[in-house]
């Protein structure tokens, strides 16, 4: 019997364990998370046929050949047998072929580096992983921003990654996969958000004291509230000078988000070849 203190102790595990669940793949709210998921339930369901047997006969088996049953003690009477030996190996090599196949096909769909179908041009964000926060740059748009990534529904999103520091790695789960961030190296990563919300993204390499913190909102608008949103952005007035650049480059956590209304030219690339010089010295 489960004592009342017991559950309610446990309660938070519940809950949490649903907040997971909300913010992670299964509540997917993009076409790459959406393949992603579909993905695991195929793996999933292959695993069954996997561990299914194995749960199935060892209690079976224990059951059987227990200690007190006598009667039908194991006793080795061993002889080859055509039809166990296909059983033993049929499966197994059917399983390892279809899911080569599988992950095979899902490997190269799912490329990150792979851009996405669609009939408009990709939106052109620029990321640079710092310490604890991240920036993002909009080249053609002429703005940046910290700790938030404002994206266009249904608009398919392309991020150059980098990093300021050390090796990072940015996670939004309900939109696209993992992807790395690395001092002197430019990685890409495509998404889109089919549905407007707000979803997280965060650091999940650890690079010090502060990486529990370093997490993010990606606010999926709709086209018209994005177009809204870059006007007052704009209207911030707040350049990302050197000041503006010295301040969030510093290891700190970012009280809150931060826009930029205007960005010097070629700052990404500036900031991954500075990142390279500097690790050489």
């Amino acid at each position: 019997m489960v004592r009342p203190g017991a559950a309610l102790l446990g309660l938070p595990l519940l809950l949490g364990g649903c907040e997971a669940l909300k913010l992670g793949v299964v509540n997917h709210a993009g076409p790459v998370a959406a393949d992603q998921w579909h993905l695991f339930l195929q793996l999933a369901l292959v695993l069954i046929f996997v561990a299914g047997p194995v749960f199935i006969l060892v209690p079976l088996f224990a059951w059987h050949y227990r200690l007190s049953n006598r009667d039908d003690a194991y006793r080795p009477n061993w002889g080859f047998s055509w039809p166990l030996e296909l059983l033993i190996w049929i499966p197994p090599t059917a399983i390892v072929i279809g899911l080569g196949v599988l992950l095979w096909n899902a490997t190269h769909r799912l490329d990150p580096y792979r851009p996405l179908a669609s009939s408009q041009p990709p939106l052109e964000v620029q990321v640079v992983a710092l310490d604890w926060k991240w920036l993002f740059i909009y080249p053609k748009e002429d703005i940046a921003t910290v700790n938030r990534l404002t994206i266009p529904v249904g608009r398919p999103v392309h991020l150059s990654l980098t990093s300021g520091t050390v090796m990072q790695s940015l996670l939004i789960p309900q939109l696209a996969g993992q992807i790395y961030a690395m001092a002197g190296m430019r990685t890409q990563l495509h998404l889109a958000a089919s549905r407007a919300g707000v979803f997280r993204g965060q650091n999940t390499q650890f690079n010090g004291k502060g990486f529990q913190n370093q997490k993010f909102d990606v606010l999926a608008l709709p086209p018209a509230d994005y177009r809204r949103w870059l006007g007052q952005v704009r209207a911030v007035r707040r350049p990302l000078d050197d000041k503006a650049l010295a301040a969030i480059t510093a290891r700190s956590i970012a009280p809150q988000p931060a826009l930029f209304s205007s960005v010097p030219p070629g700052l990404f690339e500036h900031m991954m070849m500075a990142s390279t010089q500097g690790q050489a010295h």
